[in-house]
């Protein structure tokens, strides 16, 4: 059966809904054409440049990232810039171009949940209800471990869930922990909302000074683990899913990966 991106976009809709996107976010198809022919798939966190080669050598012509290509409004497509020169790029190689970002934090079997099983937690619902009826849908998940664990068990986890190539924590370590808050990516905002809903540990992304010395006060243990490692784990359980619903329809075609490296490193003196 012939395979179109409108096809994908469907199947995306199934996974995860539009519907389930924060209002100022940018998803969908947001480069190419949703009546062409789909040869294959590349998945990827991050819409950089490298992905064109990686595209192209691998026979695919649709990228799906989770960060979107186009996120702020464009005054001018410069292609001398970086988005610019994305979007040309894409454009010069009929390659389509779709973004799945918060849409895929909230939902079910996202980004969060995958987190929050990493972390080997039970009794796992939204930290923040979805803004829909999409049952156990919304932004980060909260849940309890089986029984109280110390908090180096809990980093132990985080580094094996993650492979964090670093860790950043502020507020006091607990003695034990018992329930456990995570929100992949930035969202150090829902700090308060995680220790009014009991939460021993909060792990997130970019935690904000302010939201740092607020943990300190509060006595909320807070692990920040970097922004891509809290996100990148939802490629390979995304890539399985695509093919599941692909499999349901009796469509067939290639969903490749491609690894990328987080942006920021550490220093080696």
């Amino acid at each position: 059966m012939d395979l179109f991106v409108r096809d994908i976009l469907d199947i995306l809709e199934q996974i995860a809904p539009s519907s389930l996107a924060e209002s100022w976010d940018n998803t969908g198809l947001l480069v190419g054409n949703p009546d062409a022919e789909v040869k294959s798939l590349l998945l990827a966190l991050d819409p950089v440049a490298s992905l064109f080669q990686e595209t192209i050598s691998c026979g695919a012509n649709v990228i799906i990232t989770h960060h979107p290509a186009l996120f702020r409004p464009l005054h001018a497509l410069r292609t001398d810039h970086p988005v610019g020169s994305f979007i040309a790029e894409a454009i010069r190689n009929s390659i389509h171009v779709i973004g799945c970002h918060t849409n895929l934090d909230a939902t079910i079997g996202g980004v969060s949940d995958v987190l929050a099983r990493g972390m080997e937690l039970k009794e796992i619902t939204p930290l923040i209800a979805g803004n829909t009826d999409g049952g156990g849908c919304g932004l980060g998940r909260i849940g309890n471990c089986a029984a109280p664990v110390q908090p180096e068990r809990c980093i132990e986890l985080l580094r094996r869930t993650c492979r964090s190539p670093w860790l950043l924590e502020a507020g006091p370590r607990p003695a034990r922990v018992v329930r456990i808050a995570v929100c992949g990516g930035s969202c150090s905002e829902f700090a308060e909302t995680a220790l009014e809903a009991g939460a021993d540990l909060f792990i997130t992304a970019e935690v904000k000074h302010s939201v740092a010395r607020w943990a300190e006060e509060a006595g909320l243990w807070i692990i920040d683990g970097g922004h891509f490692a809290t996100e990148h784990l939802i490629v390979e359980p995304f890539r399985q899913r695509l093919l599941e619903e692909l499999e349901k329809r009796h469509m067939k075609t290639r969903v490749h990966t491609v690894t990328q490296q987080p942006p920021l490193t550490l220093i080696d003196d």
